[in-house]
């Protein structure tokens, strides 16, 4: 089987650990220079604003990075977070519920994630054409539901979950955090994240060893599903409203924060703090770019470029393992 990394393993090699060491300190370097050349990058506001953006995209990393590290990748989480936040919101509306229209939204999410699962592992259709299918239709269940309009939300209990503050910091960021701990957990310490490792290095030598491979993959699918509409709840209480057309390149952003932070397209190495990295430097790019005030259109370059970078750094990961 072919050789698989986690952070807790001590048989990596010496390079493997520089590489992921090096990336913590470059990002380390680019804070401290961002800190004094862009104004009000380091104040409290804008730390609290920019762990605050970042939460939806960590969120859905932590269930990407299991996902890429069993050889698969999923274009449909941006969907989700929409269908999510149109049907929590439409749920509210019409029970007067928070909790009714959270379980119903966190449902349709795992449903969703679910049957993305058993369509690539049991009908072995491709996971890029499968996501891609499904972003499409979810996208449109969302425009669908909400009759193509945003559904806006009054319920002051809903609206609280964004925003509200634990400590000095938002809910959400809390949540996302405990998503890093959760499932850092999984990957390292559990059967299932050491079985997601060995199906993204050699599905076939897994299931030789007595591994369920297309159980795990339906699994993995259906935890990407609810922790992605957990994310479109959140977002849905932070704008106040159900957007069918939120969240639009969503799953570029988390591919691109995994891939970053060393999760491999091959599958079979990721590492939850290279995931975090990764997050942590999506979101300061963007953020900078924000108070820096460039224009949307080289936001968008730059973001490509971003994802660009992060596959040819993947590529170079994978052919000096392999070299």
């Amino acid at each position: 089987m072919r050789h698989m990394q986690t952070e807790n393993n001590d048989g990596r090699t010496a390079p493997a650990a520089l590489a992921e060491y090096s990336l913590v300190l470059l990002y380390l370097a680019a804070f401290a220079v961002l800190s004094f050349t862009v104004d009000n990058f380091f104040s409290l506001r804008n730390m609290l604003g920019l762990a605050l953006s970042m939460s939806q995209v960590g969120m859905v990393a932590c269930t990407m990075m299991l996902c890429l590290a069993a050889r698969d990748f999923d274009l449909s989480v941006g969907s989700i977070v929409a269908f999510a936040g149109v049907l929590c919101a439409t749920l509210l509306n019409m029970y007067g519920s928070v909790l009714i229209a959270i379980v119903g939204a966190l449902l349709g999410g795992a449903l969703i994630g679910a049957f993305n699962g058993a369509v690539i592992a049991y009908l072995r259709i491709n996971a890029l054409i499968t996501t891609l299918a499904t972003m499409l239709i979810v996208r449109g269940l969302g425009f669908i539901v909400s009759d193509g309009q945003a559904v806006g939300v009054s319920n002051q209990g809903f609206i609280a979950l964004g925003s509200l503050p634990l400590l000095g910091v938002a809910l959400p960021v809390w949540i996302t955090a405990l998503c890093f701990v959760v499932f850092g957990i999984v990957l390292n310490q559990t059967v299932f994240g050491r079985n997601a490792l060995a199906i993204g290095g050699n599905p076939e030598a897994a299931r030789l060893a007595g591994i369920n491979v297309d159980r795990n993959r339906l699994l993995i699918f259906l935890i990407q599903g609810v922790v992605t509409a957990l994310a479109g709840v959140i977002l849905a209480s932070r704008i106040t409203s159900g957007q069918p057309n939120a969240a639009q390149s969503f799953e570029l952003d988390v591919i691109s924060a995994c891939v970053l932070g060393g999760v491999s397209l091959a599958g079979g190495r990721a590492t939850i703090s290279g995931v975090l990295i990764g997050v942590l430097i999506m979101g300061t790019v963007n953020n900078v770019m924000n108070l820096t005030n460039v224009d949307a259109f080289y936001q968008y370059v730059a973001r490509g470029s971003i994802l660009l970078a992060a596959v040819l750094l993947d590529q170079l990961r994978t052919r000096r393992e392999n070299g």
